[in-house]
């Protein structure tokens, strides 16, 4: 008999938001650049859900028909993760789509919150809030929520709480409030947001 035939392996489309922010595509990508440096012959491609190009549809079409997973550069569960990217994976034609998890909560997302704070210069915060991109879904709450409790243990127990640009309360400003009315005096506000954007 012949050689062994081994499968081919999926392709890894990495889903982020989009931006009309340049540096948000150059942030993401150099994370792309970094996987494929970590997994050489992997296909790895790029597929935006809105204001930025190639949208997902886009680079799904682009593919020849085979597996694919679809890695959301999302931080929890939400309408996008739910609802878009899934909807996008059905009316691809000639592919198998698996969707991943999205990236959060994890510990090591707490850890790379608590390295990022200490290199802004808030080293001993007596306060954290965790800036989300905020969703109507109660699941993006839940994880923003997780996200707070490790980043908070990480911490040493200073409180965290999530904070949102839209879409969920409190707004940011509201969380400042609600650790002043705790009694920090010195918070600190940790980014929750995969790349550069409005």
């Amino acid at each position: 008999p012949g050689p062994c035939h081994r499968p081919e392996a999926p392709t890894l489309v990495a889903v982020a938001h989009g931006s009309r922010d340049p540096a948000a595509r150059r942030t993401v990508t150099a994370l792309l650049d970094v996987v494929r440096a970590q997994r050489p012959g992997l296909r790895v491609r790029l597929g935006h859900l809105e204001l930025d190009e190639p949208l997902l549809g886009d680079t799904l079409a682009a593919l020849p028909p085979g597996e694919v997973v679809l890695v959301p550069l999302l931080f929890g569960r939400g309408y996008h993760t739910r609802h878009d990217i899934p909807a996008v994976a059905r009316a691809a034609r000639g592919h198998h789509c698996q969707l991943a998890a999205p990236l959060g909560p994890d510990p090591l997302l707490a850890e790379a919150l608590a390295d990022r704070l200490a290199a802004a210069g808030a080293r001993d915060p007596d306060g954290v809030v965790l800036a989300a991109a905020g969703s109507r879904d109660p699941r993006s709450a839940a994880d923003a929520e997780a996200t707070a409790r490790l980043l908070s243990a990480r911490l040493g127990g200073v409180p965290v709480l999530p904070g949102y640009a839209g879409a969920a309360e409190p707004g940011i400003p509201g969380a400042l409030d609600r650790l002043a009315a705790l009694g920090c005096r010195r918070p600190a506000v940790a980014s929750y947001f995969t790349a550069p954007g409005h």
